[in-house]
């Protein structure tokens, strides 16, 4: 009888497998194109740089091809989604740049199906594979649907094309295909390990019954499958062109040689940081509806020669909804150290790769065992994973003279999400999420101050929707969407402010269902560094049966929740609610970390913060220590360095105090 693998079974777990593995498990089954060594040493720089650079071109295409036949806002309004070129192998050669904590573990579910798809059904050209299994890798939750494409030259596999983007709803008890409620895997959307979607260039529709089946938003599913369809389609048009122009071997060898540079760019890197140790810890509260606790995931990063240990030792157990898998915490670690170490080396994170170790326990926040509950992994401790090797990164960048301009404190501490499903202003049903957190605050860094609401740290081409489309698209109105003065990070540098919005239905006859769902409301996720302070926190508010509109019928839009009445809640972290006609929605997410002490930064350039409504009067007195006269906010240069002094004063007594 054959074999059929079990759920969380070995079969099913997300690991790095090394290149002997994979072409011991192909075996005959698929003929491999490698490169040859002697290619590669002897391809010429210029071929080299013209070939690496229309790679990059092409997953530019693959993306903006994606964008153009997507019909969701999560899509073509927010960019959450992500492209890759990876070799025979799967490892990714070009990550585009959009989220690439998406991409990043692409590689994993490649190699995966390479190991365990090669014999049966087989791997051929003109097939595709669809995987939304966070324990294979392709993505971070089981919203995150990857369709991965093996690329054939002369019948050999030459290389693989990938496109991955986040679904609005992929079934399971909650609209958006998670819920506070979760206890396991099974309350969610249905894991699924890759299977072949496409096959002989065309869709399978049995197949694609079965994956539309669970959505509320089947059209919409079925319209962005086909757009990473047609995105593989486009890459792999591009590179066979590519092949066609300067033939398979001088294009393999480019790609092999992209690997190695940029492992040895990286090598080189890490070669002017002194070894060390460094570590954090990034807290997570409630885990689930009415959980109390605090959850920890601890990071230990040391740097020997030019190689990384990330040692995660200390992370709290699994549980509830929050948990990520292997594939998150590797996505997560790639997405701090792409930005963090590689800005200026290329993002070929198969090489990259080669310089990383990972040691992590199972069963864990971020190496959740099945049947976990992972629907909020990606956001939640995959996010959180980052957070933790992005503060450990900075502070072993900060060591080097040469290289500490690439510090970087934590940015947005995390996603706020707020799911929406219920009936739209043409009586269709809708489910969708909230994407305006996208404009979170940068973090600061050594010498600069984070870019106001200049978006997140994972997803360098992200951006915030456009409030008219989303009105347009949904049943909401909104009230304001503006940033906020005093939400930024104080620090010498400040991190840089965030934004809120507030909304309410329109033109829609009855409730939404909500899906409130967002760490940092009580426990700082976007730390400071040398000294800076957090960012801002998290904020959900409601306002029940308010009296918006009697406002609305004498003209006035109020631009502040004091302006309406009403029954205000807060609400809680993870929580399941009702948003009625004539109910508000507040919301106002995390900015970026400070870099350095408040009292250390320059009173004119606190002086013009005031000016511009990121810093109130009273913070500048208060945490900046300068005192400013009105009007025109002018600096009192000796009232300030006196207040400054007492504030000096006041630190040593509660250090002497405390024993310090």
């Amino acid at each position: 009888m054959p074999f059929i693998p079990v759920p969380g079974s070995e079969v099913f777990s997300s690991r790095i497998r090394s290149r002997e593995q994979i072409q011991n498990s192909v075996g005959d089954s698929v003929s491999l194109h490698h490169a040859k060594p002697d290619d590669v040493e002897q391809l010429d720089a210029l071929s080299y740089e013209v070939i690496r650079h229309r790679l990059w071109a092409i997953t530019d295409l693959m993306g903006q091809a994606l964008k153009r036949m997507s019909g969701s806002l999560v899509v073509t309004d927010c960019n959450d989604f992500d492209v890759a070129i990876a070799d025979e192998f799967g490892d990714i050669v070009q990550v585009g740049p959009y989220n690439t904590e998406l991409a990043a573990s692409v590689d994993l579910a490649i190699k995966w199906i390479l190991e365990n798809r090669a014999d049966n059904p087989g791997i051929y050209e003109g097939d595709m594979f669809l995987c939304n299994d966070p324990w294979v890798g392709g993505g971070l939750h089981q919203n995150d649907v990857a369709v991965l494409a093996p690329f054939f030259h002369d019948g050999k596999l030459f290389a693989w094309t990938a496109a991955v983007a986040h679904q609005a709803d992929l079934g399971g008890v909650s609209p958006g295909s998670w819920t506070p409620r979760a206890e396991d895997v099974f309350w969610e959307s249905l894991p699924t390990p890759p299977v072949k979607i496409v096959e002989n260039s065309r869709i399978r529709r049995d197949v694609e019954d079965v994956y539309l089946r669970r959505s509320r938003v089947p059209k919409m599913v079925a319209l962005d499958l086909r757009a990473k369809v047609g995105a593989n389609t486009v890459g792999q048009e591009r590179i066979r062109e590519l092949i066609g122009k300067y033939g398979a071997d001088v294009v393999k060898a480019a790609m092999a040689k992209q690997l190695d540079d940029a492992e040895s760019r990286l090598r080189a890197k890490l070669e002017k940081i002194e070894d060390g140790t460094w570590s954090a810890t990034c807290y997570q509260e409630q885990s689930m509806k009415d959980d109390r606790n605090v959850h920890k995931i601890v990071c230990t990063l040391t740097k020997a020669g030019s190689d990384l240990l990330f040692d995660f030792t200390g992370t709290g157990p699994q549980s509830g909804m929050i948990n990520t898998t292997f594939s998150g915490m590797y996505g997560g670690i790639l997405a701090g150290v792409l930005p963090g170490l590689c800005g200026d080396i290329p993002w070929a994170t198969g090489g990259l790769r080669r310089c990383i170790s990972i040691k992590s326990e199972e069963g864990t926040l971020n190496n959740a065992t099945f049947p976990a509950a992972v629907g909020k992994g990606s956001v939640a401790s995959a996010w959180a994973t980052m957070n933790a090797v992005t503060e450990c990164i900075s502070k072993m960048v900060d060591t080097s003279i040469e290289l500490k301009r690439e510090v970087q404190s934590v940015c947005c501490g995390t996603w706020q999400l707020c799911v929406m499903a219920g009936l739209d202003q043409r009586q269709q049903p809708f489910a969708t999420m909230l994407t305006d957190s996208m404009g979170g605050g940068f973090g600061a860094g050594v010498d600069h101050d984070g870019v106001d609401t200049g978006g997140l740290l994972l997803i360098p081409m992200g951006k915030m929707p456009d409030v008219e489309m989303n009105e347009f698209v949904l049943p909401m109105l909104y009230l304001w969407r503006r940033e906020e003065t005093d939400s930024g990070g104080p620090g010498r540098f400040r991190g840089g402010v965030t934004a809120s919005l507030c909304f309410v239905p329109h033109d829609t006859p009855v409730p939404m269902m909500q899906v409130i769902s967002g760490a940092g409301k009580t426990v700082s996720q976007n730390v400071g560094l040398a000294g800076g302070y957090p960012g801002s926190s998290q904020v959900d508010i409601a306002v029940r049966s308010s009296n918006i509109e009697e406002l609305f019928s004498k003209g006035i839009i109020p631009s502040s929740l004091e302006e309406v009445d009403g029954d205000l809640q807060i609400l809680a972290c993870e929580d399941e609610a009702l948003l009625s006609p004539g109910d508000l929605h507040y919301m106002s997410w995390q900015s970026g970390g400070g870099y350095g002490d408040p009292l250390l930064r320059d009173p004119k350039s606190v002086a013009y913060d005031v000016a511009e409504l990121r810093v109130s009067p009273e913070s500048a007195r208060n945490i900046y220590g300068v005192v400013l006269q009105e009007p025109g906010f002018e600096v009192d240069a000796d009232a300030t360095e006196q207040l400054r002094s007492e504030m000096r004063q006041i630190r040593r007594s509660r250090a002497q105090k405390a024993g310090v």
